[in-house]
């Protein structure tokens, strides 16, 4: 696991030939409710994708899917191991910071010993010095996310999918954890694909934003961003790509349906 704290941020360009995520016409149905319908995406090795829509699009079931979690009813899915970080952290109360982080590493029949000094060395990486021993009720919202990212890049899978990791938070402390996600996929870089109802935050942190329409999800946009990681809110890039994909949603019918603009709350 690397380690290199002088690491720059901007992230490789990866060509399409190097997919390590691909949907090909995918369907998924739940009785009569079609979740997403013929959804055809790619994700290339080390390239951010995020996917916006409303809620109900059948976003946190296309990273289901995935995951190996659900299967197709209709297409095919080709992925590169990987692991779900779903909405909510899920932290073991009954752990401290270290031992939740070190789980997956125990679930894999790594020693006790070994598998905390992992993660203790991931911890500091991601600002949580000193809270190693906390309980998870002592740790901050945002603290807990950062455990539950360690934890996830602890599983060792080259592919990440990130269910809305920073829906919960209030706006100062998303923001702050954007700028250290893009810090700690720099140092340690993965595949990921990123659900979010946030089109600012799909913006700033994504390579590429993929818009989902109303159930049945399909994609009615793919929106590349060009300029380089780390990008702010207010670069004119991050505003047009917003300003696209809130116009894809509304063409779509999702305007009122979820999806929000930074600050906002879900439908």
């Amino acid at each position: 696991m690397a380690t290199d704290l002088e690491a720059p941020v901007e992230g490789p360009r990866p060509g399409a030939d190097e997919a390590e995520v691909e949907l090909l016409g995918v369907t998924r149905t739940f009785g009569p409710v079609t979740a997403l319908d013929g959804v055809t995406l790619r994700a290339a090795r080390h390239e951010v994708v995020a996917v916006v829509g409303a809620s109900g699009s059948g976003k946190s079931t296309l990273l289901e899917l995935v995951c190996g979690l659900q299967a197709p009813d209709a297409g095919s899915v080709r992925a590169a191991r990987a692991v779900l970080m779903p909405q909510r952290d899920q932290l073991l109360p009954w752990l401290d910071a270290l031992g939740n982080a070190a789980l997956p590493l125990r679930l894999q029949g790594v020693g006790k010993a070994q598998a905390r000094e992992r993660a203790h060395a991931l911890l500091r990486e991601v600002g949580l010095a000193g809270f190693e021993r906390a309980k998870v009720y002592e740790l901050s919202g945002g603290m807990r996310q950062r455990v539950a990212f360690a934890r996830t890049l602890l599983a060792g899978a080259p592919v990440l999918c990130l269910d809305e990791p920073f829906g919960a938070l209030d706006a100062i402390t998303r923001a702050e954890l954007h700028g250290w996600l893009t810090e700690v996929l720099a140092r340690e870089p993965r595949t990921v694909l990123l659900v979010t109802h946030d089109v600012e935050e799909a913006a700033v942190l994504a390579d590429r934003v993929v818009v989902l329409s109303p159930r049945p999800g399909r994609v009615v946009a793919e929106i590349a961003v060009e300029t380089p990681r780390p990008r702010p809110a207010t670069a004119d890039e991050v505003v047009a790509v917003r300003a696209r994909a809130l116009e894809a949603l509304a063409a779509a019918g999702g305007e009122a349906g979820g999806a929000r603009e930074a600050g906002g709350e879900p439908g």
